[in-house]
């Protein structure tokens, strides 16, 4: 178990990415984290509260059915621990509800807490594990904990991960649409079955997709994003998705993708220089739909886990 991991007292600081799952193909398998961020800082304390700024910073603030800490109080109870009290402050960069990983980032952030102020002696991988479990699936969660681009699967609660850091010169644009997408709305409209035409052109995107991001081969990527599985059936729930399909392989866009479940909608740009000209294009895609907000970032190759601080009272 790293130093960083050993249960001690004084103040946890965690940074913990954004990360886009699935990116097309890759459903519940692949994912990658993006450099905007759930940033916390928690110490012991006489009662919980939690002051937040950012995104959704209400919703955040809220102690009552709060995510992270009924996650917290959830694990230390089942570990037969003291539930001890917390004062969080938190900055929020991960909007809520757009497919963004901000469920795998607060269930990373309450396991994190949990062990260390509860005293666990869980390793990088426990927390990982049971993040994953808490998910349901293990993609979001792995690309935040471990950063860049992840293949992952689970074998009961074992994780199985592939990891590459992606291409330096690609960048991303995610498009937010003005509304967020429950993603039990968007999985309640997934078929059952899958003809083997669909489940077969998905392996193939599949296969090339790690090996665009493991090799920098952005000649793959417009093939590679390509989904047959999810996106036609989430497409009535996320408009902005079949105005941005058509944009890959033009204006630097290598590709184009539901974030997750959507609705926001993730663009895979070849370079800096290309991000303008990639931009416009999307506003222009657009055009008659309320005005989404476009978020320029990166593929940081550090996810939370090495993004964990302690301050000894």
């Amino acid at each position: 178990m790293s130093d960083a991991l050993k249960p001690r007292s004084g103040t946890v600081r965690l940074r913990l990415p954004a990360t886009s799952a699935n990116l097309g193909p890759g459903f519940d398998s692949a994912a990658v984290a993006l450099d905007f961020y759930l940033e916390i800082e928690a110490e012991t304390a006489a009662d919980f509260s939690i002051a937040a700024t950012g995104r959704d910073s209400e919703r955040c603030s809220a102690i009552e059915d709060n995510l992270i800490l009924e996650i917290y109080k959830g694990l230390l109870r089942e570990h037969g621990k003291p539930v001890v009290p917390l004062a969080i402050g938190m900055v929020n960069g991960i909007p809520l509800g757009m497919g963004c990983g901000s469920s795998a980032s607060g269930r990373l952030a309450a396991v994190a807490l949990a062990v260390h102020f509860g005293q666990l002696d869980w390793s990088s991988e426990r927390i990982l594990e049971e993040a994953c479990a808490l998910e349901g699936h293990p993609d979001n969660a792995a690309a935040c904990w471990l950063g860049g681009f992840v293949a992952a699967a689970c074998e009961g609660r074992t994780v199985h991960v592939a990891r590459v850091v992606p291409p330096a010169d690609w960048r991303a644009i995610v498009v937010l649409p003005a509304e967020p997408l429950a993603t039990s709305k968007a999985r309640a409209v997934l078929p059952a079955s899958y003809s083997r035409a669909d489940v077969v052109a998905n392996i193939q995107s599949v296969a090339m997709l790690g090996l665009a991001f493991a090799q920098g081969r952005a000649d793959l990527l417009p093939m590679a994003m390509r989904d047959r599985v999810h996106q036609p059936y989430r497409a009535q729930f996320c408009p902005l998705l079949p105005r941005l399909l058509p944009l890959a392989g033009n204006h630097g866009i290598l590709g184009a993708a539901l974030s997750g479940a959507g609705p926001a909608v993730l663009v895979v740009v070849d370079c800096e220089e290309s991000m303008a000209q990639a931009s416009e294009a999307i506003r222009h895609a657009l055009e008659g739909l309320p005005d989404p907000e476009l978020v320029i970032c990166r593929f940081p190759a550090d996810g939370a886990s090495q993004l964990l601080e302690y301050r000894s009272d």
